[in-house]
């Protein structure tokens, strides 16, 4: 019963209109990649962690091809929320959501904390400003405000997961959409919360088209893995 993690698999499975194939050779059929792949390494007693931007869907209801989609692959999921995931609701929404559409293989990481065979699940969304790489959003975000909610998030996650792992002795892993630290740039409140809780390790998607770096750094003691879909070339990274 293994533990895998893949992000970004940015699924428009109906319309195709947003396909992440305008972005680079390694994106050509990705959608296929993602399904051929999957059901290659994971089976249905496995859980697989899908760190945001799932579906380029506005909606709930539009989404629900894509959340299907996912459903009928191997194995139990955990969803958490990416910057392109429109359609995310509330938990008790999307818990309501899942249940009158019979999606019963994905569970919702937000604000909660979840146990995983010999781990502790936790993490939130983050929040990332590079101008190298979105200089429209580093010009116009509240930076303060939005890493503020994700760091009051981040602790609700931790809070939760240490109470799942007390007289358990399970670890207790991070999940994040954006990285923490990339590069030269740290979010310092996000990395601080980490130390306080005495994390380890944490994993991040977010970033594309970065194939020639290393997807495993550390930044004091806290080692961080990329987990990009594109980055993976499409295959679920296994938890060890």
């Amino acid at each position: 019963m293994a533990v895998f993690v893949i992000a970004d698999l940015h699924l428009d499975t109906v319309t195709n209109e947003k396909s992440m194939e305008v972005f680079g050779n390694r994106w050509q059929g990705y959608i296929e990649k993602i399904q051929k792949n999957w059901t290659r390494v994971v089976s249905d007693d496995d859980t697989v962690i899908i760190p945001g931007d799932i579906s380029w869907a506005l909606t709930t209801e539009d989404a629900l091809a894509d959340l299907k989609w996912i459903d009928a692959l191997p194995g139990r999921k955990i969803i958490m929320k990416g910057n392109h995931d429109f359609w995310w609701s509330t938990l008790s929404k999307m818990r309501r959501f899942f249940c009158e559409n019979c999606i019963n293989s994905i569970d919702i990481l937000y604000n909660n904390a979840l146990e995983v065979e010999n781990y502790i699940v936790a993490g939130s969304r983050g929040w990332f400003v590079d101008k190298s790489v979105q200089p429209s959003k580093a010009v116009s975000a509240d930076y303060d405000k939005i890493v503020n909610r994700e760091v009051i998030r981040l602790k609700l996650s931790l809070d939760e997961a240490k109470k799942l792992s007390e007289g358990t002795g399970k670890e207790i892993i991070a999940f994040f959409h954006f990285p923490p630290v990339w590069s030269d740039f740290e979010c310092v409140e996000i990395l601080e919360t980490l130390k306080e809780y005495n994390v380890s390790r944490c994993y991040f998607g977010h970033i594309h088209g970065c194939y020639a770096q290393g997807g495993v750094f550390k930044w004091e003691n806290i080692e961080f893995r990329m987990i990009s879909a594109d980055f993976l070339d499409f295959l679920p990274q296994i938890i060890g």
